[in-house]
């Protein structure tokens, strides 16, 4: 894929509310951007395809798009293209982004009056088709490092017409991956520094979404979310959608700080002693929106920083784990294409996991075992309904979910397997550059480094119940999950009576 530098990108975009290092230009059209237009030019409108950051506020691809639609003097649309269960997504996790969607087309139509195209099927056959038939001289897209996506817009940028430019993005991570590092990083103690060198630069609040200066013509667009969202859950209900999370970014804005159970205004205080504890209930609840990119993690952290005074070392672990570690992650999957495979892991873990292999296991679990949660840990049980009824397990709990599921399954790259699909499956921020390096880290030593040598595990860093015994209350945590699903349990219930007594009326 070609890519320019910040210093080329600046050569060809002259005029962006956007910090040039955040933009790539991956295809430079023939009608290079650098003057605004006469009026009898034929340049053609701005389109921001939106896949991995599905917001109006905060939103850097957004505002690109806008800001160039203008200098062309060109009307400006977003297209957003649905896949058929991509990579493995159900009801649960495409009902929550659909809802999301959902809002905010009615938003951007009635306050922005820019028209939302929404796309089923290929995105390599639908967003060329769409550029050629509007005549586009611009594509806006997200920046995401997941190898699929990748190689979409490999394709889109051989499909689009020779006067089409293309940019990209990085609206996800606070510091652009690429102005971040410019190779695979071997763990947070090394891309720490560069990231908290560029902070400054990129850890700042958003201007203002510009009003356009032409509309795109032809009104709002009448979409059948409804029928849409039915079909699409029908197809999936295999895993119902949540009821503790709601979608949207309104939703996400007051998970974030709203005043009576918004994270900083409640939780936050806590958070560096107890997130680790997954018997009380101090993390976020952000993962879901910010892998939907319902909300900024830059906003998270602008917000979060002002209180910086008030609990230091809470903000302090908080903006690591957001930044440091999930930027970690970007980094990995891009740089490392295998991400998801024992292949990608670092030399001396695959070496130490292959030489024990061929260890003894003291319980063997078949992947049907294991998603049903019928092994003989009460704990790991506990974790893994929390995920499949719940839709998000306790981080904490993730690593010793995974780690387990490499000691009791055949070979480690059984157990990656068996825990990307599940991973991906059940929780709502699954398919996701986290989820694959935590269960890389887990499973594979990614990030992490040699510890005492053991059977199965060989030298990767090993959890026990014993362990989680020491660190918190495990019998309060299973009778918390025991709780929690049998009121998830009973809430269903509840609701098919309900919907049987509708059909049964009509």
């Amino acid at each position: 894929m070609g890519t320019a530098t910040a210093a080329a990108a600046s050569s060809l975009i002259k005029s962006t509310a956007v910090q040039l290092g955040r933009i790539r230009v991956l295809k430079e059209g023939i009608h290079q951007h650098t003057q605004p237009p006469s009026s009898s030019s034929n340049v053609g409108p701005v389109v921001y395809w939106m896949f991995r950051d599905q917001r109006l506020r905060d939103n850097w691809a957004l505002i690109h798009a806008v800001d160039q639609a203008n200098r062309l003097n060109v009307p400006v649309a977003v297209a957003f293209n649905l896949f058929d269960q991509f990579l493995g997504a159900k009801a649960r996790q495409l009902g929550f982004m659909l809802r999301g969607l959902q809002q905010l087309h009615n938003e951007i139509e009635e306050t922005l009056q820019i028209p939302f195209f929404l796309f089923q099927g290929e995105a390599v056959e639908t967003i060329p088709s769409f550029l050629q038939e509007c005549g586009a001289s611009l594509l806006v897209t997200d920046f995401s490092p997941l190898r699929q996506v990748r190689g979409w817009k490999e394709e889109i940028i051989k499909r689009v017409s020779d006067s089409v430019s293309i940019h990209e993005v990085d609206a996800h991570n606070i510091v652009p991956l690429w102005i971040t590092s410019n190779k695979l990083e071997s763990a947070a103690r090394t891309i720490r520094p560069k990231i908290d060198n560029l902070l400054p630069d990129y850890l700042i609040d958003f201007p203002p979404l510009k009003p356009q200066s032409r509309i795109w013509p032809g009104g709002n667009r009448s979409i059948d979310w409804e029928t849409l969202i039915a079909d699409v859950v029908r197809k999936g209900d295999e895993v119902p959608e949540i009821d503790w999370c709601k979608p949207g970014e309104v939703a996400a804005l007051e998970t974030l700080m709203g005043n009576e159970n918004g994270f900083l205004t409640t939780r936050l205080k806590n958070y560096a002693t107890d997130r680790n504890n997954p018997s009380k209930q101090a993390i976020s609840g952000l993962s879901p929106y910010i892998h939907f990119g319902q909300i900024s993690a830059q906003r998270c952290a602008f917000e979060a920083r002002k209180l910086h005074k008030a609990h230091p070392q809470a903000v302090d672990v908080f903006l690591r784990e957001l930044i440091v570690f999930r930027e970690l992650s970007d980094n990995f999957c891009y740089y490392q294409p295998l991400y998801d495979s024992l292949q990608g892991a670092w030399d001396w873990a695959r070496n130490t996991l292959m030489e024990h292999a061929l260890d003894k296991r003291q319980h063997l679990y078949t992947r049907e075992q294991l998603e049903n949660a019928q092994t003989a840990d009460n704990l790991w049980n506990a974790s893994q309904l929390e995920m499949v009824h719940y839709g998000k397990m306790h981080g904490f709990m993730r690593m010793y979910w995974a780690k387990k599921i490499l000691e009791w399954t055949n070979s480690p790259q059984e157990a990656l397997e068996i825990a990307i699909y599940l991973n991906d499956k059940y929780h709502i921020d699954g398919r996701d550059p986290n989820g694959y390096v935590g269960c890389m880290w887990s499973i594979c030593g990614v990030h992490d480094h040699g510890w005492q040598e053991r059977p199965v595990f060989g030298k990767i860093r090993i959890m026990t119940y014993a362990g989680c015994k020491r660190k918190f209350d495990v019998d309060g945590y299973i009778a918390y999950v025991e709780r929690l699903v049998g009121d998830i349990k009973k809430r269903k219930g509840e609701t098919l009576s309900n919907n049987k007594a509708k059909q049964l009326a009509s």
